[in-house]
């Protein structure tokens, strides 16, 4: 790891930006279809209804003009962003806390700021992890906290993808999973997914891109999409239960060329108020670790 003081892209931690939105309903009832989910969209018309957790992502989308995209379909590094000089850019994980329900129309404001900056040296060569925390509010009360990790990593080769879809997940007692759901991530939902996000990340929906210049096997299933997965099955399982906090980490990348499986269980009694969440490869594989608590 760098030495404090010695990384010039230290001064960009504590810069930080505003920006407002409304919560809107229509991006809601979007993802809701998007997650073949019929009854949670009549849910979200019902009178009082409120946002979802880790919906917030549906907010606060980017607005780069197109000729300032970065080759890979991301808006070009600088200004809020420190200017990592590494050029893929991927969602390493985040830790949420809901401290307030968000009505549909409610005005929301997010402040944001760079808290923290590390550069590393791992198996797949140099990575720089940004941490971004965000401050939501919903008609002026604090609703989400979230601490955003991103990774920026090197130029990618066809073997360094190769070797990044087989790395193994860090060795772990077996789990076993009280219920599980499996998912067939087609380009489809993974288009959808990135049309209700405006997220032009090429890995998405790019096969030739995906392929030929990052090297991976096929198009890459997003990590907050995979997170959004894990609150749905958590959903699914126990309808009306409210999740308090939230934390995941991506380990391994899951694609479109094979079914994944959402597991989860809980930690004691069904009043226990924990949930561990995760994705598994088709191989068996733990691709994101998360936990739930709920309120």
């Amino acid at each position: 790891m760098t030495q404090p003081g010695t990384d010039p892209l230290q001064a960009w931690i504590g810069r930080s930006e505003v920006a407002q939105d409304v919560a809107r309903v229509q991006p809601a009832l979007a993802l809701a279809v998007t997650l073949d989910r019929a009854d949670l969209q009549a849910r979200l018309r019902a009178p009082g209804a409120t946002l979802p957790p880790a919906w917030h992502w549906l907010y606060f989308l980017p607005t780069a003009l197109q000729s300032t995209l970065a080759a890979d379909g991301h808006p070009a590094k600088g200004g809020f962003l420190p200017p990592v000089p590494l050029p893929r850019r991927m969602w390493a994980g985040s830790r949420l806390a809901f401290l307030a329900p968000v009505a549909f129309d409610a005005a929301l404001a997010r402040d944001s700021r760079i808290v923290r900056i590390d550069s590393k040296s791992g198996r797949s060569g140099a990575l720089v992890l940004v941490t971004v925390r965000h401050e939501i509010r919903a008609d002026g009360v604090l609703a989400v906290v979230d601490e955003h990790d991103i990774v920026y990593r090197e130029a990618a080769t066809a073997a360094a993808g190769a070797a990044a879809a087989a790395a193994p997940a860090p060795s772990e007692p077996a789990r076993k999973a009280d219920f599980t759901r499996t998912v067939h991530p087609d380009p489809v939902l993974l288009f959808r997914y990135s049309a209700v996000t405006f997220n032009g990340h090429r890995i998405h929906y790019d096969r030739s891109y995906v392929t030929q210049v990052e090297g991976y096997p096929g198009l890459v299933v997003h990590g907050p999409l995979q997170a959004t997965l894990l609150l749905d099955l958590l959903d699914r399982h126990l309808p009306g239960a409210r999740v308090a906090r939230f934390a995941f980490r991506a380990l391994v990348p899951v694609f479109d060329t094979a079914s994944f499986t959402l597991c989860g269980a809980q930690d004691g009694a069904k009043d226990a108020g924990r949930v561990q969440l995760w994705t598994l490869t088709p191989d068996g594989r733990v691709a994101m670790d998360a936990t739930a608590e709920l309120a």
